[in-house]
């Protein structure tokens, strides 16, 4: 077992620095219990205290990193089992599979189109993560050019997949900084752990059973391999789904090292089509891939992948926000009209697209909702007339009107008297209540 927070905190240097970035070192020190934050991160830990925390101070579940600082798969360092028990922090790797016996041109195309694809969501810039380069042809040469042509297009991290140390080693040389190694095998993890050390890169293993996964983990840590990626060689839904949960739970629960790794996953490997290998795909996202290699590279299947990633790591505890303030939505004159609405994201996209697709140019304030929905905020009691009108004062909206009116949800009509009685003078408008009407509304009810 651990030590508890008190314990952790009675070794530390008490300084209170806040150089390890929390406030004070009994902070620290509960993180530190927790598996939410490493030793490393304090400054002034003596070396006598780095020994007796050792166990503490390491997470359930190791930190690797694939690639460089510039573009890098960060994975692992999770400490709980499900989400809503707190939150996950290091979203999986979305790679695309390449094979080495794909022609030359053919190789440069999907990489080009796998690394210019991108797709922006509530703000964000969602992209993929990186290759996976296959030596499929068993040439070592071809291989090693495979590996070359795809960093000519984007020096994204890679996972190198052979079986053979060396066509492994011709690939390496060409790698880059911190590529995969996949796989070490009961067969040949002597070579694989001499190559991983030489160049400093994390190495998957792959057994056929969690046992032999274990035995294989600690001959390749005592050879002085400490960064490893799971292959615990499972590709259906089910069989899949009770494995990664298993090495979940060892690793928090048991805090069994020998399989406290991040896991990595071929979902095309246990599907017949691209439908099934999308669904495997989701699930792994769900529980527990650390790094999930697809094989097709498809818009249309990425497009949600991406999406349900970053649902699953947004932390439920903050939601994803804009800035509070006031935003002109195309060329907004003083009499354009305002509407009003919460800062939660997805709320704020929404209501600025359907806006925009009006061709009305608006005027949008955003209230500080602590990033939540129209309803929710009301209901919580953080969208109220009180706040609306404080909003209104703050960014200073009437200075920019030559009128003195607003639009308010729909769904929180029953605070037009309160909000009159809080902005004398103002003139307070119901809107639509879904934004896929606003549209309708500027257009046809705004005069």
């Amino acid at each position: 077992m651990g030590l508890s927070g008190l314990e952790i905190y009675k070794l530390l240097p008490k300084t209170n620095c806040k150089e390890c970035g929390f406030p004070t070192c009994l902070a620290f020190a509960m993180k530190l219990s927790q598996k939410g934050v490493e030793l490393s991160a304090c400054p002034y830990v003596s070396d006598e205290a780095k020994e007796k925390l050792a166990a503490s101070a390491a997470p359930p579940i190791r930190l690797v990193t694939v690639g460089s600082d510039e573009k890098k798969i960060a994975v692992g360092n999770e400490t709980v089992l499900f989400r809503h028990d707190k939150t996950f922090y290091n979203p999986p790797g979305l790679v695309v599979r390449i094979k080495d016996t794909l022609p030359a041109d053919e190789i440069t195309r999907l990489a080009q189109a796998v690394a210019g694809y991108s797709v922006e969501r509530v703000g964000l810039t969602l992209t993929l993560s990186g290759f996976a380069v296959e030596n499929a042809s068993g040439d070592p040469a071809r291989f090693a050019a495979a590996v070359e042509a795809v960093r000519k297009v984007a020096d994204w991290p890679l996972v190198l997949m052979s079986p053979n140390p060396q066509a492994m080693e011709a690939a390496l040389a060409r790698a880059g900084q911190r590529p995969l190694i996949y796989a070490a095998t009961a067969e040949n993890w002597e070579a694989m752990a001499a190559l991983a050390k030489k160049y400093n890169a994390p190495l998957a293993i792959k057994a056929p059973s969690l046992d032999d996964l274990a035995a294989l983990s600690e001959k390749v840590g005592n050879a002085g391999v400490q960064d490893l990626v799971l292959d615990p060689g499972a590709r259906g839904l089910a069989d899949s789904l009770a494995v990664l949960t298993q090495l979940r739970r060892l690793a928090l629960k048991k805090n069994f090292r020998l399989l406290g790794f991040p896991i990595i996953t071929f979902p095309g490997e246990g599907a017949e089509d691209l439908d099934e290998e999308t669904v495997l795909a989701a699930e792994f996202i769900a529980k527990y891939g650390g790094i999930i290699v697809l094989d097709h590279f498809d818009p249309a299947v990425i497009y949600p992948l991406l999406t349900l990633r970053l649902n699953i790591y947004t932390d439920p505890q903050k939601p994803i926000q804009v800035s509070p303030g006031i935003y002109e939505i195309g060329a907004p004159k003083s009499e354009s009209p305002l509407l009003v609405t919460t800062n939660f994201s997805l709320t704020y996209f929404s209501v600025a697209g359907e806006v925009e697709a009006s061709g009305v140019p608006s005027w949008l304030l955003i209230c500080d909702s602590e990033g939540m929905s129209v309803l929710t905020a009301w209901a919580a009691g953080k969208f109220d007339a009180e706040k609306i009108a404080k909003t209104v004062k703050q960014f200073g909206v009437a200075d920019k009107l030559s009128h003195k009116k607003i639009v308010i949800p729909g769904f929180v009509a029953t605070i037009s008297g309160e909000l009159e009685e809080e902005l004398p003078g103002w003139e307070i408008r119901v809107g639509p209540r879904e934004a896929v009407d606003i549209t309708g509304y500027l257009k046809n009810v705004w005069t």
